[in-house]
């Protein structure tokens, strides 16, 4: 039963935020205790997966959680327990360009983000990849709204470019579903459940392989742009950075994961069928264009929540990099799927403290950071240092290992080009990051923690970065090779 309870918390956080008064103190902290409730049954989810090897709800297993969808539901249900809990008040004093945040826009908020929740929890927990592409689909029409909640032209012009990149996205990656879908029809003909994913991997070996290539191609390409994998990856930096700052947190920490995932569960039954040689081949190659964009565009960047998007994207690439790599790359890959998620959250968040503090997301209007607000400032530093992979934090683990597993699979050209990237991606950060902290902080900025409240779940953020980096726990461990077994099998 732990399946479908992990799937009607948010919906009943979201009934409760839209039968209450929006600014009723019940509702943002009833969402926050349901969102911490949903990521401690995550855990529990994870120790039964560890114990039993896959858990299942359901006629056919419509339900179904192994190893790699428990980490995917630990990774969305923290992100979103810690996004939550910090954004209590995210909206309380917010105005957009067409005046104040109203009751009605509150309410939409929280109704939304709860059940955008509810969309990555059923596209990671869904057997069926007709469901997971629908849960797919619906993390764009709630996210669209709440990235233009404050109204002005510059989150609506966000939020349009969003929708129509998103949908085209997602419309290649249903072709791809059809593609395998009749595919399946075509050589084993009508079956009870045709369109779980462990039927479908359990008779790939008989399905037509060029089929299955072309429709790998087009969900890649589809499931990609919602992953930010370049050259479909316009979208993110301005609905990222025009977003709530909880919002970024979720799209950014936890929505691209749930993308790639998807695109992880093609691969296993496109590899059962004609190899790990073709789908490794389009992971290295989009992923190298991905991490190569991302470092040309942080070079020269103005915005300090545009700078954490792009470098959202280059993370992607390099998750997508990993996954060509064989099974020590699968396993850094995921092991960095965990950091950036910790700590590109963490940073989000962070920015709306900056952004509250200094009303401006510009690098250039930021100064004095550490005088200003110590708490925030400090902990947005230390993000920032985490997501530039060094130690002793877990990126820098993850990437370190992902560089070996290059070498040892025997890609030295696209391992050394993607490390110059990486260099290249390191010197940008530090260049930006450097010039926030210090100076002479504006006369207008007033001084103090713009929300204290926010800051204490964090410190979950903290934890999983520096475990990651110092020493990994036993349990995580075995998770993660239980995951790339199944990815790799």
């Amino acid at each position: 039963m732990i399946l479908p309870i992990l799937l009607v918390l948010p919906l009943l956080a979201a009934a409760m935020a839209l039968l209450r008064k929006p600014d009723h103190p019940l509702v943002a902290r009833a969402g926050a205790a349901l969102s911490g409730v949903t990521f401690a049954l995550a855990l529990v989810l994870a120790r039964r997966c560890l114990t039993r090897g896959a858990v299942a709800f359901g006629p056919g297993a419509f339900l179904r959680a192994d190893s790699l969808s428990a980490i995917l539901t630990l990774i969305v249900s923290g992100v979103a327990c810690v996004s939550i809990g910090s954004g209590v008040n995210a909206l309380r004093h917010g105005t957009g360009e067409n005046g104040p945040i109203d009751d009605a826009l509150r309410r939409r908020y929280h109704v939304l983000t709860h059940l955008f929740v509810f969309t990555m929890l059923l596209a990671v927990l869904a057997n069926n990849v007709g469901v997971m592409w629908v849960a797919v689909e619906a993390t764009t029409i709630t996210t669209a709204f709440l990235v233009g909640v404050r109204r002005s032209k510059a989150a609506l012009e966000a939020s349009w470019k969003y929708i129509l990149i998103g949908s085209v996205g997602i419309a290649l990656a249903f072709l791809g579903t059809v593609l395998g879908y009749f595919n399946f029809v075509q050589r084993v003909g009508q079956t009870p459940y045709a369109l779980h994913w462990t039927v479908l991997k359990g008779v790939a070996a008989g399905l037509d392989g060029d089929v299955l290539r072309l429709a790998f191609v087009f969900i890649l390409i589809g499931y990609g742009t919602k992953a930010g994998l370049a050259p479909m990856h316009t979208w993110l930096p301005d609905a990222h950075s025009e977003a709530p700052a909880p919002i970024s947190a979720m799209m950014s920490g936890s929505l691209l994961a749930v993308a790639l995932y998807a695109i992880l569960r093609w691969k296993t039954v496109v590899d059962a069928c004609v190899g790990h040689a073709f789908t490794d081949r389009m992971l290295l190659l989009i992923g190298t264009l991905t991490v190569t964009v991302a470092a040309t565009l942080l070079i020269r960047q103005a915005s300090y929540k545009r700078m954490l998007a792009y470098s959202s994207v280059e993370q992607m690439g390099l998750v997508c990099v990993g996954l060509a790599f064989g099974p020590a790359g699968t396993l850094a890959a995921l092991m960095l799927m965990i950091g950036h998620a910790a700590g590109k959250s963490m940073a989000f968040l962070l920015s709306g403290n900056l952004l509250a503090a200094y009303g401006s997301t510009r690098i250039a209007s930021v100064r004095g950071v550490l005088r200003v607000m110590p708490w925030s400032g400090g902990l947005f530093m230390i993000a920032i240092l985490a997501l530039m992979g060094l130690p002793p934090f877990g990126i820098f683990l993850s990437e370190m290992l992902l560089v070996r597993a290059g070498f040892l699979s025997g890609h030295p050209w696209a391992t050394g080009l993607v490390l110059a990237m990486v260099v290249v991606i390191f010197v940008s950060l530090l260049a930006h990051l450097q010039r926030l902290p210090y100076g002479e902080p504006p006369h207008e900025v007033p001084r103090g923690e713009p929300d204290r409240s926010s800051l204490p779940p964090l410190a979950l953020n903290l934890v999983v970065l520096l475990a990651l980096g110092l020493v990994v726990p036993a349990p995580l461990l075995r998770l993660l090779g239980r995951a790339v077994e199944v990815v790799s099998r």
